[in-house]
């Protein structure tokens, strides 16, 4: 193998590519695949007391919906991009919409909570796998020069606004409609982004020769990535080490508390085991040229390994935001869901414009230098919020905050997507993205149990401190009020038979420790953001070559075009 020097990579082609005339209307297409997909990560989750009353079910037999739709699509993600290089980006976007379309129907006609996980954690999780990775790797295809960071800009504009937006749109859903349209919207727009694709997306043409699918690796990064992301996301939940509750799938009880070591330990040594093989295996195919399914070479090209590393870091930040900003206003604030989703809007609208400024600024301050600037607006906008947030903050008093993180997350996530994949080769951009997705993945996914876990103990310190020196309450309310503390956590809520003023009391004690344990966690996901920021100089500055083909002064002459290659096509 060749080592791909920095120097090498970042040359211009000797022949630009030519223009695809139908580029644009690919793009919308990518971005209603993209906007459905990352709105599924977070329109469930203001549902769940919904659902939970609908199945007449437990929270723990639950989780498995949102867990396991997390733990397919980061198990897969990398699966998924291979085979987008091998197949096509085209034929794999197509067959990953269809799956992700199928599992929405399930999961939006299901009679109980099996049916809802195998629509939504199983198929849709798949779907989602084989879809994402094929999006970037046609993006990487049909964009390039200067207009390859607007559309990066805008991939990672639709991201973040569906993740800020989901909340919204599922407080609305659920309130006036039913929870069910989260997943029938689905299999509304999916037929549509299937059409246009065979219609409108080119599929580009790849390498003659017939290349082999690496199904050991395949498997040892399913399990691998399995096993990580269940212990990173689990761990609050059945215990870092001494177990909490069973582990119970399908009735069966796979691990009993009686056990002398919980199963998150064990999923842990299981993911090094099988994540140390999988990278043996895959640099020993990459020296026998043996079609490994990743190609750690690709770690030789500095955007790549310190885009990567700057990712993780950052992911964990954004999560960390969104998690304890929902939290606050919710059971800090007493905000219903729908009001909580109204307060984050200005966020994904930031987000979006900080997108399309970022794309723009790349011709001023090169692509690399939009993701530092991002990446300092965001560490601003977060230590901002962790300052101002209060019980009786007002929503024009984080609105500054929310501004701020929200244009550093369109200026630094959207391009640095467009940093991670700039000197890798477009028939193995497929594996890249799946790379970058997984990365991604596992970062919120370590970001969420970091947050959680640091928001429950924070409030529970803070709310048994400010009960036990509250003024006026007597022996009694207290010692329930601890109680109920202890075994509800953020979501408490005062006895019914307590007198209108000790509800009052509490409610404020309440709000008071969740503002206060909201503050650290903020501080820590301003570090990690921070942390990026040093890492992203580490990035080399990526050249953007000039856009190739005929640049169009009159929009007619572009439609003209357009008409003529759908005619022909």
């Amino acid at each position: 193998m060749t080592d791909p020097s920095p120097v090498a990579t970042n040359k211009p082609p000797a022949e630009p590519p030519a223009v695809d005339p139908r580029r644009w209307i690919t793009l919308g297409i990518i971005l209603i695949a993209v906007l459905i997909a990352g709105l599924d990560s977070t329109v469930l989750n203001v549902a769940i007391p919904t659902i939970l009353r609908d199945f007449h079910t437990t929270l723990p037999r639950l989780q498995w919906v949102i867990t396991g739709y997390s733990l397919t699509f980061a198990a897969l993600l990398i699966i998924g991009g291979r085979l987008a290089d091998i197949y096509g980006s085209r034929r794999l976007f197509m067959i990953g919409a269809a799956c992700f379309g199928v599992g929405s129907l399930v999961a939006a006609l299901s009679t109980g909570v099996v049916m809802l996980v195998i629509g939504e954690a199983v198929i849709e999780g798949i779907g989602a796998s084989l879809m994402l990775p094929a999006t970037l790797g046609i993006l990487t295809s049909t964009f390039h020069g200067r207009e390859r960071a607007t559309a990066f800009a805008a991939w990672g504009a639709t991201i973040g606004a569906a993740v800020a937006l989901g909340p919204l749109l599922g407080g609305f859903l659920t309130t006036d409609f039913s929870w069910r349209w989260a997943f029938i919207i689905n299999v509304i727009v999916v037929p549509f982004a299937i059409i246009g694709a065979a219609l409108f997306v080119r599929e580009f043409a790849r390498s003659d020769r017939r290349e082999r699918i690496d199904i050991p690796g395949a498997l040892l990064i399913a399990s691998g990535m399995f096993m990580l992301v269940f212990g990173i996301s689990e761990g609050g939940t059945y215990g870092w080490w001494r177990p909490l509750q069973p582990l119970v799938v399908g009735g069966w009880s796979i691990w009993p508390v009686s056990m002398p070591v919980a199963v998150v330990p064990v999923a842990f040594l299981l993911a090094v085991l099988l994540l140390t093989a999988f990278v043996r295996v895959e640099l020993t195919k990459e020296r026998a040229a043996r079609d490994p399914l990743f190609e750690f070479s690709n770690l030789r090209r500095l955007g790549f390994r310190y885009g990567l590393a700057t990712l993780v870091v950052l992911a964990m930040g954004q999560v960390a935001f969104l998690l304890v900003i929902s939290v606050f206003l919710q059971d800090g604030l007493h905000l219903s869901a729908l009001d909580a989703g109204l307060w984050l809007i200005p966020s994904g609208v930031f987000i979006v414009a900080g997108s399309q400024l970022g794309g723009r600024l790349t011709r001023v301050i090169g692509t690399t230098g939009v993701v530092r600037a991002g990446l300092a607006l965001e560490t601003v906008g977060l230590g901002w919020t962790a300052l101002v947030i209060h019980p009786d903050v007002t929503f024009l008093g984080l609105l500054g905050g929310f501004a701020l993180f929200g244009v550093g997350i369109g200026f630094a996530g959207s391009q640095l997507t467009n940093v991670i994949l700039s000197d890798v080769p477009p028939e193995r951009s497929g594996a890249a993205s799946g790379a970058n997705s997984t990365v991604r993945m596992v970062g919120g996914s370590l970001g969420i149990a970091i947050m959680s876990s640091m928001l429950s103990v924070l409030t529970l310190r803070h709310a048994r401190d400010g009960i036990v020196h509250a003024q006026g309450l007597s022996a009694g309310v207290r010692t329930n009020a601890l109680a109920q503390i202890r075994s509800a956590g953020v979501s408490f809520t005062p006895h019914r038979g307590v007198s209108a003023t000790d509800i009052d009391t509490l409610r404020h004690t309440l709000a008071s420790a969740i503002a206060e344990a909201s503050r650290l966690p903020l501080f820590v996901a301003t570090g990690f953001v921070a942390l990026g920021l040093v890492i992203s100089f580490l990035i080399p500055q990526v050249h953007i070559p000039p856009d190739p083909g005929p640049e169009f002064t009159d929009l007619e002459q572009e439609m003209e075009l357009l008409a003529e290659t759908v005619t022909v096509r």
